[in-house]
């Protein structure tokens, strides 16, 4: 089999105006950005406002190895299955930070036959969306370090100051450093450092945001640190930058549109980290999506207890959205590795067979957060190379045990969409079954109820305890 680098490179791709058109975009509703990517309109949430709503499903995994186990992967596989047997989906994925792509994990556009195109434009700058984002994160940096020099008119203490500037990069070395060296014109000392732009509170909130009155609004509640006299919030409102960030975000709210190895629409857009924000591609994607296909895939990072829960509590609840069904990605390696033993071609049958069951305790407990919400579950078995057929149907086996509605291997990888068609079979059947979806808690809830929910219902703790750090930071926000 070529690589996916080979397959990305030799693909004959549609023109994205060809693509738009028959997902049902009108001519002035999408800005092509070059031949094979474009921006999508907002305005075409309006104009679609009656139409059907289409099912969406939520593509999550179970507790993921270093590698990852193939999510981006199987969602676009499924896509391309739910293709192939005749229906039409729309796929909703983040798209790549670039520390990221040059790390370990690599790109964000899939592999094999179930990628989205093209591979190095939306792994490479793309359409600019997270510069933009960089942007914007700086220019309140600026304007909260040139406040302080120009007479610090909201008394801010320059030891309690939160915002940090960005770069879409892993540099190590911008992590913790000294800001204002240089003397009184540069401004005052004091320690900072650097995020990677998709760690970013801006990137949050660009994938939340439902307009760009909506976007302002957010923008201007960050707070960026606190005064001295009685620890007031300093907000980005105060500092007058609310109106400049949005001004730079106007296009990077804009979803952008590409497309599967097989020609299904993709919106890829926004990429906020799921172990400190909510992990999932942006709020209008999912609004644009639903309705312009039948069946909405969209892709939430990390295990079921991060990225899916955060869509569920976060997304769900912002945008008023009704998923009808979960697919939870797992791979025989991962199992293997929750069983105590890592993928060796070395390791005999019995002790493979034995790792996977004990393993498959993990793939248990991420079934019983589906549960939680209250969603039937398809789990998806990524099929790998080196996977035996008596291991994919052990998993199978197991999952159906542990409260799966079905069980399909993926084998998108290597055939695409005829590869995953089983599995969209399944996840069509399952999106068909009463829903009694169910938030986590409520939004009148204290905070700290809202984090009792979560520990006791998510992560099966007995109850949670305090410090008092933790108390003066909730007193904080309540």
């Amino acid at each position: 089999m070529k690589s996916s680098l080979e397959i990305a490179q030799e693909a004959e791709l549609e023109p994205i105006e060809r693509i738009a058109d028959r997902s049902g975009l009108d001519p002035d509703e999408i800005e092509p950005y070059g031949r094979y990517k474009g921006k999508v309109s907002l305005s075409v949430i309006d104009r679609l406002a009656q139409a059907p709503t289409a099912k969406l499903v939520c593509v999550s995994g179970i507790t993921p190895t270093r590698a990852g186990e193939g999510k981006t992967t199987s969602a676009v596989g499924l896509t391309e299955g739910l293709g192939a047997i005749g229906k039409s989906p729309v796929l909703c994925i983040r798209e790549p930070s670039l520390g990221p792509v040059f790390g370990i994990k690599g790109g964000a556009a899939g592999g094999g036959l179930a990628q989205v195109v093209p591979m190095e434009d939306l792994n490479l700058h793309f359409t600019g969306d997270i510069h933009a984002i960089g942007a914007a994160n700086n220019l309140l940096a600026a304007l909260l370090d040139a406040s302080i020099l120009h007479g610090n008119p909201h008394k801010i203490d320059a030891l309690r100051i939160g915002w940090r500037r960005a770069v879409d990069m892993n540099d190590r070395a911008l992590r913790q450093i000294v800001v204002g060296l240089g003397g009184r014109p540069n401004g005052y000392p004091r320690e900072s450092g650097f995020d990677i732009t998709a760690a970013s509170e801006v990137m949050a909130i660009l994938a939340v945001a439902r307009d760009l009155h909506d976007l302002r609004r957010r923008l201007g509640a960050i707070t960026v640190a606190y005064s001295y006299d009685g620890a007031k919030p300093v907000t980005a409102e105060d500092l007058g930058a609310a109106g400049a960030m949005t001004v730079l975000l106007k296009e990077a709210l804009k979803p952008n549109l590409i497309q599967t190895l097989e020609g299904q629409p993709c919106l890829m857009h926004c990429g906020p980290f799921a172990n400190i924000a909510h992990g999932n591609s942006s709020l209008v994607a999912d609004l644009i999506g639903l309705k312009l296909g039948d069946y909405v895939i969209t892709e939430s990072g990390f295990g079921s207890d991060m990225g899916m829960e955060k869509f569920f509590d976060i997304v769900c609840r912002v945008g008023g959205l009704r998923p009808s069904a979960v697919v939870l990605v797992a791979t025989v390696r991962a199992l293997k590795h929750h069983g105590g033993i890592e993928d060796d071609p070395r390791v005999g049958r019995e002790a493979a067979v034995a790792a996977i069951e004990e393993g498959a305790a993990n793939m248990r407990r991420h079934l019983g957060i589906v549960r939680e919400f209250g969603l039937p579950c398809v789990v998806a078995v990524n099929r790998r190379p080196g996977d035996t057929d008596e291991e994919l149907e052990l998993v199978k086996q197991l999952a159906l045990e542990g409260g799966a509605f079905a069980a399909e291997s993926n084998e998108g990888f290597e055939r695409g969409g005829a590869g995953a068609a089983a599995l969209a079979e399944a996840v069509v059947d399952a999106c068909e079954q009463p829903s009694q979806f169910r938030l986590m808690y409520e939004d009148s809830d204290s905070i700290v109820d809202k984090i009792k929910a979560l520990a006791t219902q998510v992560y099966k703790a007995k109850d949670v305890f305090l410090y008092p750090a933790a108390e003066q930071r909730i007193a904080q926000f309540t």
